[in-house]
């Protein structure tokens, strides 16, 4: 993501149920004293205490969206496909402001309440360690926009439709979800609207199908598994422009019809852009690609997994194809490879950050090695030097020197090892941990193992060290 300032979220409260081992139905009442017992409220992330929930992995979700433009009410059922990972009693989801109808699990009916962000939910009876369950929640409201990290993030309503987009937790402003990147999940995403708007979301689109009362249901697949917070919705009367590149990745772009030629084109650049980062980082790591850029004011751009979404602002100066280049190498770190915890997000940042100056290079512009010695004329004095990036803290989670230190740490690590290691490094954390998540501390341990050097210090210093690294320069890549 591309954006000014930063939000805030979640902690784990890790409850062990050492209740039943055997596999009981859904609806069956757990026997033997196993009456099961409630997940945590928060998967266990380090900033934001109650992102997430524990008890159950979600492995799909169907979320089925009615949207009135004129009203901004959406209307909502979504479905979940979870495991228990323990004997459930109870288990919570994350839902922001939104009415709840009604819940079923396991086809029988639910009783549920309400804390913040929080929705509990209470099945007939306990829900077996291991089994597969199905929870359908049915929900109604006017979606909230709140201001956060300087910008609006949610459902944004715009002239014509909404924008619904954000991160780290705008899953829970549209639909109920484990609302954290440690739970990935495959999702068909319906979204219906009147006629004459279209409806864009992640993956393929799979079909239009008119449903009655001057609507259209756009079906949306993505297949492969994808953070909660990369799942979005944009409603407009947009101009759709598709192809198909060389090696079969289906494009849809889409533009509202008043962007202007520069965002076009730069969008439009997709496929130069995948190549070349084919070319550093390996296989474009998903099916589908594309961008959306729509008309409202302010605004940020987002890696959304398959489609980024860019602000119109971002082409008022021309063309920005680095920027392209950005939320596009986001697809494979931050959307493929997902981060375990928010504290990592230099994982994410640094390394889209660094795609850039990778394309910097390559198009006769400053090299990698240009821009680490540039930012190293920053003085120490200076607050830039002060925000660590494998740990900015929850206000300085979009914080330039997350994404820059976070770019300037890769390009040092570079000239520390050599070009061959570095790329191999790059190449193996891919491979590895695609369609799952990582830690800072697993990337140093592979930095280590394929180096062969011991570089815990070297990260101490770029990494986790308040203040300027001595020597900033490092090497002549």
């Amino acid at each position: 993501m591309i954006r000014s300032p930063v939000r805030a979220r979640v902690l784990r409260i890790a409850v062990v149920a050492a209740l039943l081992v055997a596999a009981v139905p859904i609806g069956a009442v757990a026997t033997a004293g196993g009456i099961g017992a409630p997940g945590s409220d928060g998967i266990g992330d380090g900033y934001f205490p109650l992102a997430g929930n524990g008890g159950y992995d979600v492995v799909h979700y169907h979320v089925e969206i009615r949207y009135a433009p004129a009203t901004d009410e959406l209307v909502g059922r979504t479905t979940i496909t979870a495991t228990a990972t323990q004997v459930l009693s109870r288990f919570n989801l994350d839902l922001i402001g939104l009415r709840v109808t009604s819940i079923t699990v396991g086809g029988e009916p639910a009783t549920w309440g309400r804390q913040g962000q929080e929705l509990t939910v209470r099945p007939a009876s306990p829900i077996a360690d291991g089994i597969e369950f199905e929870v359908v929640v049915r929900y109604r409201g006017i979606p909230r926009s709140p201001l956060s990290y300087g910008a609006r993030a949610g459902a944004i309503p715009t002239d014509d439709g909404v924008l619904i987009y954000g991160e780290p937790d705008v899953a829970a402003y549209w639909y109920p979800s484990n609302d954290h990147p440690r739970d990935k999940a495959t999702f068909e995403i319906d979204l219906t609207v009147p006629r004459g708007l279209k409806a864009i979301s992640n993956g393929r689109l799979m079909g239009r199908e008119p449903t009655g009362n001057g609507r259209v249901t756009w079906s949306w697949h993505e297949n492969d598994p994808m953070a909660t917070y990369l799942a979005m919705a944009v409603i407009g009367r947009f101009q759709l422009d598709r192809s198909v590149t060389s090696d079969g990745i289906r494009v849809l772009d889409a533009f509202d019809p008043r962007v202007g030629r520069d965002a076009r084109r730069s969008i439009e650049k997709g496929e130069r852009v995948l190549r070349f980062l084919e070319g550093r980082f390996g296989p474009y790591p998903f099916d589908d690609l594309g961008g959306v850029v729509d008309i409202w004011s302010g605004g940020f751009a987002l890696e959304n997994q398959t489609r980024p979404i860019y602000p119109p602002g971002a082409f008022r100066r021309g063309q920005n194809v680095p920027l392209v280049v950005h939320e596009l190498a986001h697809q494979w770190f931050g959307n493929s490879v997902s981060l375990a915890d928010w504290s990592h997000i230099w994982l994410n940042e640094g390394f889209a950050t660094y795609a850039e100056w990778l394309w910097s290079g390559k198009t006769g512009h400053r090299t990698p090695q240009g821009l680490l010695s540039a930012w190293c004329e920053i003085p120490a004095e200076r607050p830039f030097w002060t925000v660590t990036p494998d740990d900015p803290g929850v206000g300085s989670l979009f914080a330039t020197p997350v994404y820059v230190r976070g770019a300037m740490t890769l390009q040092a690590l570079r000239t520390t090892v050599g070009n061959a290691d570095f790329f191999e490094i790059v190449e193996t954390w891919l491979a590895e941990h695609a369609d799952s998540t990582a830690t800072t501390d697993q990337f140093i341990s592979l930095s280590e193992t394929v180096s062969g050097q011991e570089l815990s210090g070297f990260f101490d210093e770029w990494l986790s060290t308040s203040g300027k690294p001595s020597p900033c320069v490092i090497g002549t890549t």
